[in-house]
């Protein structure tokens, strides 16, 4: 165990003993020296009393970071147990987009009466509008926007007013007259520029954004492929709307390939220990079926040639080897096809292309297994008959694997 884990265990018992010791603010006190991600992980370890103690002794600012941080079920769950008077100012301090993603996860009647005493209501309510995995979901309000016949030092005094903690200001959208955004200024072009010179001198026209109904995959693919630090959400006009920052993009990433990976596996999305028993057997008992089903038809296939095995007996000996080695192709085509797919690289349309690749790596890869194992089998049992039928069953099962490792995903996939 790491240093730091048995740091965290010291400040995790620290707190627990002074809330056992009804102490409150000391317990604050303590994890308010941490950093707001650390705080979270020491948070969620505590259980809810504990939790429910500790929270009306941070200020709303912690609080909201630590809501921030947490997994949606579990700031849900905090959220609901606290009375509107505490969660308000909380969701005050937060960012619009995670206000909003809290919102959407609690009671709407719950929801109704915070947003009716929020003062940062009108961000939030505009967000709720959009599918909450949608680009409009996921963006968050822009703070500060610039119009091409600003000057620079127009621009610099207009940034001067966002506040230091905004999550913004990597970049600066120009906006026309009507809102729609028309150019993209870097806070390093505003710092190098003569203070007199027009932003629509500087400005890069070519902006790169999302409509504000696409799915948020698809918005962090685009600003993972283009590396972006935030993506403007418009609408069919190209009126900004909000932005996409890159720590929300990341997140989604990550909770979509989660996604994409729990599906495959018949598994629930979220915490699979944590679903109800029946529906996890629901989701993944189609699964075991099919993969019965294969096995049926390998066993089928092997009791066409019981007599075969049963005078050259020492083929038992290398069914595990066949089936180990094909199952483990079987797999690496699986991954990547799987791979493929939570990332977009690959399309049920694309099914026949992928298809051609990986019979062609699963036929080269048969051959050189298929022909070790020949010889291990020829050398082993100085029969060349076995080392040829064992050669060939090799081939035609690395070949089989890489088949179904294309065809399952995409057919279940489409």
């Amino acid at each position: 165990m790491s240093s730091q884990h048995i740091e965290f265990d010291v400040i995790l018992t620290d707190i627990r003993a002074a809330l056992a010791e009804n102490d409150p603010v000391n317990a604050a006190a303590i994890l308010n020296t941490l950093r707001h991600q650390d705080q979270a992980d020491i948070f969620a370890d505590l259980l809810p009393i504990e939790q429910d103690m500790l929270l009306p002794h941070l200020n709303p600012e912690d609080s909201a970071d630590i809501l921030e941080e947490l997994v949606e079920e579990e700031a849900a769950e905090i959220a609901s147990r606290l009375d509107t008077d505490q969660l308000v100012p909380i969701l005050d301090s937060m960012e619009p987009d995670e206000a909003a993603d809290l919102l959407g996860d609690i009671t709407p009647e719950q929801a109704n009466e915070l947003l009716s005493e929020m003062t940062e209501a009108e961000n939030v309510i505009s967000l709720l509008e959009h599918e909450d995995e949608s680009a409009g979901g996921m963006m968050t309000a822009a703070e500060v926007t610039l119009q091409a016949n600003m000057t620079v030092a127009e621009a610099v005094e207009n940034l001067r007013k966002v506040p230091p903690d905004s999550e913004e200001v990597f970049y600066l959208f120009v906006l026309d007259e009507w809102t729609r955004i028309v150019g993209v200024v870097s806070v390093r072009q505003l710092a190098i520029a003569q203070h007199e010179t027009k932003i629509k001198d500087i400005m890069d026209p070519d902006v790169i954004y999302v409509e504000v109904d696409a799915d948020q995959e698809e918005a962090a693919r685009i600003m993972a492929h283009y590396n972006l630090l935030a993506l403007p959400v418009v609408d069919a006009e190209k009126h900004l709307l909000g932005l996409i920052t890159y720590d929300d993009s990341f997140d989604v990433l990550e909770e979509e390939a989660t996604e994409d990976i729990y599906r495959l596996g018949g598994v629930l999305e979220g915490q699979p220990a944590d679903v109800p028993i029946p529906d996890a057997m629901r989701n993944r008992l189609p699964w075991l079926v099919l993969n019965m089903g294969t096995a049926m038809a390998s066993a089928l296939v092997l009791s066409l040639f019981e007599n075969t095995i049963a005078q050259i007996a020492a083929l038992a000996a290398f069914f595990p080897i066949v089936a180990g080695v094909s199952g483990s192709a079987g797999t690496q085509t699986l991954t990547v096809t799987v791979r493929g797919i939570a990332l977009g690289e690959i399309q049920p349309a694309d099914g026949l292309r992928a298809l051609r690749r990986e019979l062609l790596i699963g036929l080269v890869n048969g051959i050189v297994l298929g022909s070790t194992v020949a010889v291990i089998a020829l050398l082993w049992k100085k029969t060349p008959l076995l080392g040829l039928v064992v050669g060939i069953a090799t081939l035609l099962n690395m070949i089989t694997a890489g088949i179904a490792g294309v065809l399952v995903p995409l057919g279940l996939t489409r």
